[in-house]
């Protein structure tokens, strides 16, 4: 089966193909390269184009009528950026997202599947959360995911979609076979972080934000590997409607699950387990928080194994092997 993957050239989008490509499918990639990797589209079916192009969408499916579902990858996801930079993340995640849902609502093409963020989430007491737990995004990038899951509903009622936003938590790691990975030059998430602290490309690792009402202070987190996070994604597009028949079949056409392990981990644990897959101490340093983090949250993830008959198999360790792989690697895949 074909599905159209938007921001495929992403760092997650290109896992989501490798693992569509590994089960017999065939994604087809919408990426304007903004911030994806051309190397990740090669030997890919890709349209270089921004997804609130519909003349570019159109074209799309008149090429491919075949297209089963849509997942919309495509987005700016730092959340400090977001802060400085408000204006460029709602016009990219909320307003052309916008565009595309329509597009696709007018072409006939009702399934998506919206990559969406356990950053929308309240902290809540023991920070466990699940579908149902109150939301309270405080960074726009946060609130550009939360607007989009309101549309997407909305869409579903008005206009015959039939939407699953997956709520993800903190995705690590690399495709397992090494074909993509983390592709910034200068990554701004933990696990790239202490990657490059460790490969001598930063100096020093910034431990951000030490006094959080966690167990040590520290932001807790769910890392889940990015090839199961792809997995679901998998179940999700290829039995679409079997995941609505198990929801029984809700009068709105939408449905929110989220990804995770199910464990909560600190950023200290964190750097206490990277050392010991690495095998050496790192320089770090605590320092305060960025501009719009928060102490955190890890989910419950049994309507994930309910609805898409997934759980997620690769431990932390795991995730935190690949990504130094991927490190070492990296410079020699991707131009900088």
């Amino acid at each position: 089966m074909k599905f159209l993957i938007t921001g495929g050239a992403g760092y997650i989008g290109s896992t989501i193909c490798s693992a569509l490509e590994d089960t017999g499918h065939t994604p087809i990639i919408l990426d304007s390269l903004i911030t994806g990797r051309e190397e990740f589209t090669r030997n890919r079916i890709f349209y270089r184009a921004d997804i609130g192009d519909r003349n570019a969408v159109e074209e799309i499916f008149r090429e491919h009528p075949d297209i089963q579902a849509t997942v919309h990858c495509a987005a700016l996801i730092v959340v400090p950026e977001s802060v400085s930079q408000p204006y460029e993340y709602y016009t990219d995640n909320v307003s052309k997202s916008v565009e595309l849902f329509k597009t696709l609502a007018d072409l006939g093409y009702p399934r998506l599947v919206f990559s969406s963020s356990a950053s929308i989430y309240d902290v809540v007491p023991g920070f466990m959360v699940n579908e149902e737990s109150p939301l309270n995004p405080t960074s726009p990038y946060a609130r550009t995911k939360y607007m989009m899951e309101m549309i997407l509903k909305d869409f579903c009622t008005a206009y015959g979609m039939k939407g699953i936003a997956l709520r993800y938590f903190n995705p690590i790691g690399a495709d397992p076979k090494m074909r993509s990975g983390i592709h910034v030059k200068e990554p701004t998430h933990v696990l790239g972080k202490l990657v490059d602290t460790a490969l001598g490309k930063q100096a020093t690792f910034d431990i951000t934000g030490t006094h959080w009402t966690t167990r040590d202070g520290t932001g807790i987190r769910d890392f889940i590997h990015v090839w199961d996070l792809a997995r679901a994604h998998v179940n999700a597009v290829v039995d679409f409607d079997g995941v609505f028949e198990r929801a029984g079949k809700p009068a709105e056409n939408y449905l929110v699950i989220n990804l995770g392990t199910g464990t909560g981990v600190t950023v200290k644990e964190l750097v206490t387990a990277f050392e010991k897959v690495y095998g050496k101490t790192i320089k770090k340093r605590e320092t305060g928080p960025r501009p719009g983090d928060i102490a955190g949250s890890y989910t419950n993830a049994d309507k994930a194994w309910r609805l898409l008959k997934w759980k997620t198999e690769l431990p932390i360790e795991k995730g935190i092997e690949d990504a130094l792989k991927w490190g070492e690697i990296r410079e020699t895949i991707l131009t900088f």
